[in-house]
């Protein structure tokens, strides 16, 4: 039987591709025969990673995801080169952590700029791409993931802006799916819990770590080489008819939301 998530020919954008998931998510994406648009602000991490990759498995575009012009012209660029996107990961995330009443605006527009509207940004413009396609009469397929968290359905504390920009996410996806699933692209969320990444050191710190733990069922926290499946299952056809959904991985911290 063939793979139902065979990825082979298949162009993805993973955006904050260079550390964490993303890293994740395009070794996942190559490992099963697709091609990982590699996309991120650190050049030393990510060029690193597409020498570990191999030069026909991957490409690099280095910059700002809250940047407009560089998401339209990496778009440009990665389908002159490849032909077509096929998918996008919308991971590229910052945390700035405050409490509501003491939080400085640019800390509030910082976290916003990345992690909804490049979120947006991002969609836009491989959208862009992928209606076009369909307009053509190319029914290859098309699938955008964006990434949100916990924080994002139940609120936070002490990083209202990370929360906020998470739902807002979910609400991306969703007017998306409306949008664009009937012209063959399908848009939908993931949701993580804690995953075992730079971003989480303070929560998984021994302050935190109990408390949080006691709250999962499945007793544990993930890494990110296991959440990165739940990812490219979304993307591949083996999700053919899932769209404007929001998956929770996060075992069990949201059971019934």
């Amino acid at each position: 039987m063939k793979n139902p998530m065979n990825l082979e020919g298949h162009n993805i954008i993973v955006t904050g591709a260079g550390q964490g998931i993303g890293e994740a998510v395009s070794r996942l994406v190559v490992d099963l025969g697709g091609r990982a648009i590699l996309v991120d602000l650190q050049g030393d991490k990510v060029n690193a990673l597409a020498d570990d990759l191999g030069a026909d498995n991957a490409d690099v575009y280095v910059g700002s995801v809250a940047e407009p012009g560089f998401v339209q012209d990496m778009v440009n660029k990665a389908v002159a080169k490849n032909g077509a996107v096929h998918g996008l990961v919308n991971n590229a995330g910052i945390v700035r952590a405050a409490m509501a009443h003491k939080m400085p605006i640019d800390t509030w527009q910082q976290v916003i700029d990345v992690n909804l509207s490049g979120v947006f940004y991002c969609l836009q413009a491989v959208g862009r791409h992928m209606l076009d396609r369909n307009k053509e009469g190319d029914n290859s397929p098309a699938s955008i993931v964006n990434i949100s968290s916990d924080a994002g359905r139940r609120g936070t504390i002490g990083q209202i802006n990370y929360g906020a920009a998470k739902s807002g996410v979910m609400g991306l996806t969703m007017s998306a799916a409306r949008e664009w699933s009937g012209k063959g692209i399908r848009i939908n969320t993931i949701c993580f819990g804690v995953v075992e990444t730079e971003m989480t050191e303070t929560i998984r710190s021994d302050k935190f770590r109990d408390g949080v733990m006691a709250q999962v069922p499945m007793g544990r926290f993930s890494d990110p080489e296991e959440v990165s499946q739940p990812v490219c299952f979304l993307l591949s056809q083996a999700a053919s008819y899932i769209t404007g959904q929001h998956l929770s991985v996060n075992g069990g911290y949201t059971i019934g939301v």
